[in-house]
């Protein structure tokens, strides 16, 4: 093997390893700027707290309303409706 043949292929090995890292991070969620320093993790984390309280707060919602229907209806309409 000559001296050019190992330069270039030690060139192609980083060049892979590279592409196969930033492939990886990617998938995983991991992204960084053209320093390697991570950028976008603090906002995603903030985009699932919010959709978090967002879940929590329709729940409440929900048991709200079945909670409050139940109360109504009564037990015997309640079941006399899942009999129809």
């Amino acid at each position: 093997m000559s001296f050019w043949t190992a330069i270039v292929l030690i060139v192609a090995i980083v060049f892979a390893t590279q592409f196969f890292r930033e492939r990886r991070n990617a998938t995983l969620g991991h992204a960084s700027d053209e320093d390697g320093n991570p950028v976008g993790s603090h906002l995603r984390e903030r985009e699932l707290e919010a959709e978090i309280a967002e879940l929590k707060e329709r729940i409440k919602v929900l048991e709200r309303i079945a909670y409050d229907d139940r109360k109504r209806l009564g037990l015997a309409d309640e079941i006399e409706s899942l009999r129809d």
